[in-house]
């Protein structure tokens, strides 16, 4: 099987990078900036068609794992255009070249397509997005529901052992700041389903390999504040959890509004996937036992 993996050194594309070369597959590895580590890199701005088309007519993908996008949800609301650039038209053309290779396109998406008014939202649920990152990933839906071929999978706080792209992600973050017994923030009124990106990428992988049409709530199975998960991150770390501080959102100057409770139901993933989604304990034991062999 040849895959095309866009944002192919990011915390999942990294991840599934690795796994899907493990299984043997022709791996093409899609950046813009940061260079993959591993499989067959391919350079392209997925809001630039031509580039777009280089990548197809190299890689001749049977499936894409669509993963780019602008994610940083102050910057999409402070930079509308560059937002809409990469998150719908980037989609769009993605879409169009999937088309004409007739290749299955996986796109990942996102818990910030709700409103966050009630939380464990399952995949018939509405939609409403209250930001513009939002907006734009779910505009990216509809241009993926025009192709035949396609499966949506909505992920939320995705977390690992390794920083990628030069990001940290949250449960890192946590962890190296009560190392060094620094203190963290965190809140206690916004509500996810943190996702481990080993347990995504399986589940992606197996989509993949099945083909599996529709729309998938990937996530974490727990639905969790995030000062809960920051306090239980410091207790399977043997760390001092006194550190942790409750906030409310409130307090927090963000630019864009943030869905209170956008956690997703996982149920139809659990029942149609061999490689279930994964609860929050049996996930950070993972991220603990990776970390512990790449500290």
């Amino acid at each position: 099987m040849r895959i095309l993996v866009t944002e192919a050194s990011g915390l999942l594309g990294s991840k599934l990078v690795e796994i899907l070369l493990r299984k043997g597959y022709a791996v093409y590895a899609g950046y813009n900036e940061n260079k993959p580590k591993a499989g067959l890199p391919v350079k392209l701005d997925v809001s630039n068609e031509g580039d777009v088309e280089r990548a197809f007519e190299i890689s001749r993908p049977e499936v894409v794992v669509h993963a780019a996008a602008l994610t940083n949800v102050d910057a999409c609301e402070l930079n509308k255009e560059l937002a809409w650039s990469i998150n719908v038209v980037g989609t769009r053309n993605i879409v169009k070249l999937s088309k004409k290779y007739s290749a299955f396109l996986i796109y990942i998406s996102t818990d910030y397509v709700f409103k966050g008014d009630k939380g464990m939202y399952s995949e018939s649920d509405p939609t409403e997005p209250v930001n513009y990152y939002g907006y734009t990933k779910l505009k990216g839906e509809e241009e993926v529901r025009l192709l035949e071929e396609h499966c949506i999978a909505r992920t939320s706080v995705i977390y690992g052992s390794i920083p990628a792209a030069g990001k940290v992600n949250f449960a890192l973050w946590v962890i190296d700041k009560l190392r060094k017994g620094e203190k963290v923030r965190a809140l206690t009124d916004q509500w996810n389903s943190p996702t481990l990106n080993v347990n995504l990428a399986e589940m992606i992988v197996e989509i993949a390999e099945r083909r599996l049409l529709g729309t998938f709530h990937l996530a974490g199975a727990t639905r969790i504040s995030r000062y809960d998960f920051a306090r239980l991150i410091a207790r399977k770390f043997n760390l001092d959890e006194r550190l942790i501080q409750p906030i409310a959102s409130n307090e927090i100057s963000w630019i864009a509004q943030r869905p209170r409770d956008s956690s997703l139901n996982v149920e139809k993933a659990s029942r149609t996937l061999k490689i279930k989604p994964l609860d929050i304990h049996r996930s950070l034991e993972i991220l603990r036992s990776e970390l512990e062999c790449h500290p």
